[in-house]
């Protein structure tokens, strides 16, 4: 089920990915009928404009600061904080400054 990570070993989500000056990168760690589970670094002012997932999509930051847009509605996380975002509801993604955050989706 799990891909691109070692299994049996300690570690730090925010370890698997690395950021990249000017882009958002992501390392997707389980993609299935059920559930998409990925990890994304965002440069500062980079963005994921806006779109709407096919299940309800849980973020929680793991380091820095990420603005998520969710039905015109402007949500600031910082690490640790989480949100949900509905199901076919229209959210963006936007760096206010480098962040990494951990995506799950639920379908």
């Amino acid at each position: 089920m799990y891909k691109n990570v070692e299994k049996q070993m300690k570690f730090q989500l925010k370890d698997l990915v690395a950021y990249q000056e000017g882009q958002v990168v992501s390392r997707t760690l389980v993609q299935n009928e059920m559930v998409s589970m990925t990890i994304f670094s965002f440069d500062k002012g980079e963005e994921i404009s806006t779109h709407a997932a096919g299940g309800d999509a849980m973020v929680t930051v793991l380091e820095g600061t990420g603005r998520f847009t969710v039905d015109g509605q402007v949500f600031v996380l910082k690490e640790g904080e989480t949100l949900i975002m509905p199901k076919d509801i229209p959210h963006a993604v936007y760096g206010e400054e480098r962040f990494k955050m951990q995506l799950t989706v639920s379908f």
